[in-house]
């Protein structure tokens, strides 16, 4: 018997398992020392900066490839595959140091797994919203999805602080079990069964895609690490970029020829607010990942201040953003998105300038919360506009296929930024800092918690200075927005219902989501119910959405065999 599809709990369901991965991926910055101590790592500083860098690489590698899994398999099988290998690796990983034969090691390798099903995961939450609200019912959902990719980002570093100064940097794993449990009950129980889509699987573009990221990942993630110089032999952080570039040239020239069905379609691109919104979230990863490392760092090593209460000078960042968040997601839906993500962006890298100009050695720490709150004001008119105009006109075959390459940019983003500010933060301590008495380096110099007196000026100085990076990609993400076109009437929903005029809008007056089951003025009074992914022909076709779900040159269904969808 049929349930009635409910978008938002399947949708709180969802949003459970996403904020956990994305906690991750910046939790375990602040337990590094921590870690380095309970493993016995001495100064192998090189071994603990894997154990995040191993999870970002094996996170943003595989996108492409899972968004395009739940287009076939579907969205909830593969999320909920993904949440139990991400589940059962966070216990591998907090069990790392006590197991036989454990050590940094064997946290690295859990850490890869543990990134292997996050990967799983993330496209499938976009991809699920896609299909079960209307495109001009979208905005609040992409609000609620935006607000925890936001808050996210800044819980983890206070979350991480508290467990480990509590109970341990084991625990910043075993956090996970429960709430993982939690989701899976949760989207077993909510998350509807959605209707899968039959697709040849394109394995030359699965393997020239992996290699390609690979490559370009790794050499952007880890070029500071070799000084932008050699691995190992011939092999050189900039030939590994550049390869990596080549190979992903060769991926797209691929996907231009394949006749049959490509891993990454590249008609999406075709409409301008989806390659601009890409471009946009690319920019939003870059300055998010950028701005927190100077900051902390000048809380801590100048200021004095715990792993604890450097994360809470930015938590006015998280509440902001997480409380107005949904309200501007509301909004998205009345009027054109790029009217509140553009003033988003630019309040966003005008605090950042803030920051820049304010910060000090002796300022009052106090008045450091305010561009933190600018921040988040900002933050909660940017994840949700960018996220719902890049899925507006997707097809919904395609959902997954397009939810994973917005994630593949915000990622490759991340990635971009956290180099970058490495760089620029060594380049600016090289000029800023005074010579140390004695021959000593600035690294010798800036071993402790606090850095001597005489250097907290130049330390000030250099962190200033590389937040004003940040501020400028910021600007670029609004400069970029504005571009994006009006948006197009809503394809399926009650507002396509409107837009058609009242001969159809008895057909879509209950607005059942994509993937629900919608009753359909068919031929007589026997007419079966239809999930709205099918197509009637016919009089009554402007009940049902148009053929957006169907992939190129492929027939629509006639009459109305199509089964309902199972909850």
């Amino acid at each position: 018997m049929e349930r009635e599809l409910k978008p938002w709990p399947a949708l709180w369901a969802l949003v459970v398992g996403f904020f956990m991965i994305l906690i991750d991926t910046t939790i375990v910055s602040v337990a590094n020392p921590s870690i380095m101590k309970g493993l016995d790592l001495g100064t192998d500083y090189n071994a603990v900066i894997w154990v995040t860098s191993a999870y970002l690489l094996a996170y943003a590698v595989p996108l492409l490839i899972t968004g395009r899994l739940g287009d076939r398999f579907g969205p909830k099988n593969i999320y909920l595959i993904g949440l139990v290998i991400f589940t059962l690796a966070s216990a591998w990983c907090g069990f790392a140091g006590d197991m036989p034969g454990g050590g940094i090691g064997m946290l690295i390798t859990a850490r890869v797994v543990q990134g292997l099903g996050a990967a799983l995961m993330t496209p499938q939450t976009m991809a699920v919203i896609t299909r079960i609200f209307p495109p001009d019912r979208r905005g609040a959902a992409m609000g609620l999805w935006g607000a925890v990719a936001g808050v996210a980002t800044l819980i983890g570093p206070l979350l991480g602080g508290i467990l480990v100064d509590t109970l341990g940097w084991e625990w910043i794993f075993f956090i996970n079990v429960p709430v993982g449990v939690v989701a899976f009950i949760l989207a077993m129980r909510l998350v509807p069964a959605l209707p899968t889509h039959s697709h040849s699987f394109d394995i030359l573009g699965v393997i020239l895609s992996a290699i390609g990221m690979f490559l370009l990942v790794f050499g952007i993630q880890e070029g500071g690490t070799y000084d932008w110089g050699v691995i190992w032999g011939p092999i050189s952080v900039w030939g590994l970029i550049i390869a990596g570039i080549v190979v992903l040239i060769a991926f797209v020239i691929w996907q231009a020829m394949n006749k049959k069905e490509p891993l990454l379609p590249l008609p999406l691109f075709r409409d301008r607010n989806f390659s601009l919104s890409n471009g946009a979230i690319t920019t939003v990863g870059f300055a998010v990942t950028c701005m927190a490392l100077p900051l902390v760092f000048y809380f801590q090593t100048v200021r004095g201040l715990t792993p604890t209460e450097s994360a809470l000078m930015l938590a006015p960042t998280a509440v902001f953003s997480g409380v107005l968040a949904p309200l501007m997601g509301r909004l998205i839906d009345k009027i054109n998105p790029k009217f509140i993500a553009a003033p988003g962006l630019l309040l966003f890298s005008i605090a950042l300038f803030l920051y820049s100009r304010m910060l000090s050695p002796d300022v009052t720490i106090w008045w450091l919360l305010i561009p933190s709150a600018l921040m988040g004001i900002a933050m909660s008119g940017v994840w949700g506009p960018i996220s719902a105009t890049a899925t507006r006109n997707l097809p919904l075959n395609q959902a997954g296929a397009g939810s994973g390459v917005f994630n593949t940019t915000r990622q490759i983003g991340a990635v971009l930024g956290s180099a970058s500010i490495a760089a620029l933060i060594e380049s600016r301590l090289a000029v800023d800092l005074p010579k140390v008495p004695g021959g000593a380096n600035v690294s010798e110099a800036s071993a402790g918690t606090e850095l001597p007196q005489f250097l907290h000026a130049g330390f000030t100085q250099a962190m200033a200075e590389a937040l004003l990076l940040p501020s400028a990609v910021a600007l670029l993400g609004a400069l970029i927005v504005i571009w994006w076109a009006k948006p197009k009437p809503p394809a399926w929903g009650p507002g396509a219902a409107a837009a058609a005029g009242p001969g159809a809008a008895a057909g879509a007056a209950a607005g059942a989501p994509a993937g629900a089951p919608a009753e359909v003025g068919g031929h007589g009074s026997h007419a079966a119910p239809v999930p709205v992914d099918a197509v009637a022909h016919g009089s009554h076709a402007a009940d049902v959405p148009p053929a957006t779900d169907l992939a190129e040159g492929e027939e629509p269904p006639h009459g109305l065999h199509s089964a309902p969808v199972a909850d």
